[in-house]
Parts: C-alpha cells; sequence; structure tokens
C-alpha cells in the first residue's frame, strides 16, 4: 500500500479519514501497485509512506506462498529475504526465476535482506552486492560488522546502491540500536544508513519517535511491529494490540519527509501469520488515515 503525504499544512488541520481495503484483486490483470497508489490530500508534496511486508514474516513458507499472502494483504511492496526460497543467492538463476515470479504477480521487490557481511573478504562482498543487483534493487537491508563495515563502503560507491544497517535490540553487539549506528556512519558515505527496527529500537531503551528525526535523510527502511512490553522481545502482538506508539512513528516519518518503506516484520504465529498481519495492516491504514492520508 502506497499512502501519499498531506501537506504540513493540511496535515494539522486534516480530519480522520477512514482508509478503505483495496478490493480483491483477480488472478491476473492489475498489478498491485496499479491499484493501490495513492495520492495527496489537498495537493501535499511531503513525500510517501508506502506499506511493505519483510519476507521473513513467511519464512516457513515458500515462494508461491508468498505471493499469495501479499495479494492477500493488498501491498505489492516487499522486502525479499534468502530464506525458503524468497529470493535466492543459490545461483544466477535462481534469483533470476525468483524476481520473474515476483514481477508477474505484480509484486515491487524495494530491498534485499537482511544480508550479513561477516568478513572482510572482496569476494564475498561482491557476491552479496552482484546479488542484489541481480535482485533489480537498489537498497540493502544489512548486517555487517563494526570490522567489516569499511570494506563494505568501496561496494557502495561502485554499486551506487545504499545499505541500511538494522539494529536488533540488547542482545546485538553489533547494532542495539538505531544511535549506535548513526555515530558510526556519520563520516561515512551518505548511501550508508539505517533500517530502524522499530521493536528492537524499543528494547534498546531508545524512543523510536526520537530516533527517526535524529535519523533524518539516513533513514533507508523500517522494520514495523508491536509489543505488549517494551522490553521483552517474546511479547509481540499485531500491531495496535500493544505499547508501540504506532502513530507517533507515522508523524515522526512525516515531519523529516520520509520517502521510504515501512515493512511490517511479523515474527508470532509463524505457521499462521495472515491473520495477524492482516489485523497489523489495518490499524496502520487507519492511523494514516486519521492523520489525515489517503490511499
Amino acid at each position: 500500500m502506497s499512502i501519499a503525504m498531506p501537506s504540513r499544512r493540511n496535515f494539522l488541520r486534516a480530519g480522520a479519514v477512514a482508509v478503505a481495503g483495496a478490493c480483491a484483486l483477480p488472478a491476473t490483470g492489475l498489478a498491485l501497485g496499479e491499484v493501490l497508489s495513492g495520492e495527496p490530500r489537498g495537493g501535499g508534496t511531503g513525500g510517501l509512506i508506502q506499506l511493505g511486508v519483510a519476507s521473513y514474516s513467511f519464512h516457513k513458507f515458500d515462494r508461491a506462498h508468498v505471493i499469495d499472502f501479499m495479494r492477500q494483504l493488498k501491498t505489492p511492496y516487499l522486502n525479499a529475504k534468502d530464506v525458503n526460497d524468497h529470493l535466492p543467492s543459490t545461483s544466477p538463476e535462481a534469483t533470476d526465476a525468483a524476481v520473474a515470479a515476483y514481477k508477474a504477480a505484480g509484486i515491487t521487490l524495494t530491498s534485499a535482506g537482511v544480508i550479513y557481511f561477516l568478513k572482510a573478504d572482496d569476494a564475498d562482498i561482491r557476491q552479496k552486492f552482484e546479488y542484489a543487483k541481480r535482485a533489480g534493487v537498489s537498497l540493502i537491508v544489512g548486517s555487517p560488522t563494526r570490522e567489516v563495515l569499511p570494506a563494505v563502503e568501496p561496494f557502495v560507491k561502485e554499486y551506487n546502491m545504499r545499505l541500511a544497517i538494522h539494529n536488533h535490540g540488547p542482545e546485538d553487539k553489533q547494532w542495539p540500536s538505531p544511535l549506535d549506528i548513526l555515530k558510526v556512519i556519520e563520516p561515512m558515505d551518505k548511501r550508508i544508513g539505517l533500517c530502524i527496527d522499530v521493536g528492537h529500537t524499543a528494547r534498546s531503551g531508545t524512543d523510536v519517535p526520537e530516533a527517526i528525526h535524529k535519523a533524518g535523510p539516513r533513514l533507508y527502511d523500517v522494520h514495523m511491529k508491536d509489543l505488549a512490553d517494551m522490553a521483552v522481545k517474546e511479547s509481540q502482538v499485531a500491531v495496535g494490540e500493544g505499547k508501540m506508539p504506532v502513530k507517533a512513528i507515522f508523524e515522526a516519518l512525516h515531519g523529516i519527509g520520509y520517502e521510504g518503506y515501512v515493512d511490517l516484520e511479523y515474527e508470532i504465529h509463524e505457521d499462521d501469520p495472515l491473520p495477524g498481519m492482516m489485523t497489523s495492516f489495518a490499524y496502520m491504514r487507519k492511523a494514516l488515515g486519521e492523520m489525515g492520508y489517503s490511499g
């Protein structure tokens, strides 16, 4: 789902607007994006908040199921991971087959990852950039170690590809919080930025909207989830059923003029994730509608 940002003036005075779900898509015909592209209310020009999915949400399911689930969620935007044949990196042919299947289904690959960079080895790093290039994306959601990151930077420049470093919370000795990432990347190439995982960020004791404002133009992706206990990883619930300040997060994204994706990463009920994901999308669409967005 692509939601257009209203102008700041219209944003402040916009009333509540219900965002209707898109109609069910036929097996063939219009691509998802053609059905769901949003338009600004009142001629707003602030940018876009685009709701997508991190494919890890479906890690128990194969690619055919991912495509079917995306249709039911009515979003064309997918952050694809090399898990269960979603976007395999085993060979160029395997990657090409996945890309073709998503294109035929009207699904847009927005990024690849999370991709881990654990060795300062040029051949290993290049293989991962070639994989992302073959997938047709311009963004890698990645997790390089602090030691390896300087070796990755030249490939960001060579391939003209952005790298969004994903934080993984207090258990992550490399990047617990987005603020830890910002300190390291500040002097580096501006194509190196952040993927803020809101759940891991909250568990690290970092205020999520504040982190978004501090990241500013170096925020390239967002992974959305909700927690019943903001300090407990295992307390994840459907978005809107916990304590995550979802509307404040959207307001912060609006405030920085964010033009990227908010990817639902649903890591519970792995054998039957769709009901909770549908609940999450309904809540996010409603929250954006109440802020004056249309989609």
